[in-house]
């Protein structure tokens, strides 16, 4: 089944689909050595049985608003930019879908995104973030729409580092029909830490759907970053997750059996469903002291 955009709809996958989530160390600046390393991770995947590979944000010219910024052409990805060959071939070969962390030149704006090539390594869309962090809004404009993507029955909501730290983000993939939340993102040591192991379990058990994250190694954009790639279970618990600092692919497989047991014990969203056909009740308000 190809790669496609799809409308809201509440059923569960029939079958497991196994994906990868990788962490590598990007090229500052280097869109077509970073897109070679993209598509030999693919082809990595493709051997574990992958059916969908997931990267770090903008992964194809590493975090690096500056670079970016001063040399857009070079660091930037254009539509139809021949550096993204590589990619589609391993798409294509493999028949194995990959979803790219990419700074793109949209007109005169840039923005920050994931690029979604198919199995048969077609472009398929591009989704922009949504919630740009505070040092990102001088260089880039925010997405407008959230995105849901199909394969093999799977309904795949994605998501790009910040936003996963606003449970509206995912819950609004979750009420389109999402089974799980693909993030690539820039997680850094310490703090950027903490935030990833709380985020990413709460969006899970929030809404029941895998959560998965593909994070960065090294240093990239003025950032240490803090790895740990890796995916939650609907009911929030941890899956498997990468190391610190290490070129790794975490492969997982999502199991629908999983998914509609956490559902029916975790009856978030039904519950969900269930209040919103009532009125919203007034709030009352008191002064203390």
């Amino acid at each position: 089944m190809p790669l496609t955009t799809v409308p809201a709809a509440a059923r569960y996958p029939e079958r497991r689909l196994r994906i990868a989530t990788v962490q590598a160390q990007a090229v500052a600046g280097d869109v077509a050595a970073n897109a070679a390393q993209a598509a030999e991770l693919i082809r990595e995947a493709a051997e574990a049985d992958a059916r969908l590979v997931l990267f770090a944000e903008k992964f194809l010219s590493g975090y690096e608003p500056e670079l970016i910024r001063t040399d857009p052409l070079k660091c930037a990805v254009q539509p139809g930019d021949p550096r993204l060959a590589p990619i589609a071939e391993a798409c294509r070969e493999t028949g194995t879908a990959a979803i790219v962390g990419a700074a793109v030149q949209d007109g005169d704006d840039l923005r920050v995104s994931a690029l979604v090539l198919g199995p048969d390594g077609g472009f398929v869309t591009r989704y922009d973030k949504q919630y740009l962090f505070k040092t990102e809004r001088a260089y880039y404009r925010p997405g407008t729409a959230g995105c849901t993507l199909e394969l093999d029955g799977w309904r795949l909501g994605l998501g790009i580092c910040y936003d996963s730290g606003f449970p509206e983000h995912a819950r609004a993939a979750a009420l389109d029909g999402c089974h799980a939340y693909l993030v690539g993102a820039l997680f850094s040591m310490g703090h950027g830490h903490h935030e990833s192991r709380t985020w990413f379990p709460a969006r899970a058990l929030d809404n029941t759907l895998y959560t998965v994250l593909a994070n960065h190694i090294g240093h990239t954009g003025g950032w240490h970053t803090c790895g740990g790639s890796a995916v939650w279970a609907p009911d929030g618990r941890l899956l498997a997750e990468a190391g610190e600092d290490q070129r790794e692919l975490v492969v997982v497989d999502l199991d629908p059996a999983v998914l509609r047991t956490a559902r029916e014990t975790e009856t978030l969203l039904a519950d969900l469903a269930e209040a919103g056909t009532r009125p919203v009740a007034p709030r009352t308000r008191f002064t203390l002291g």
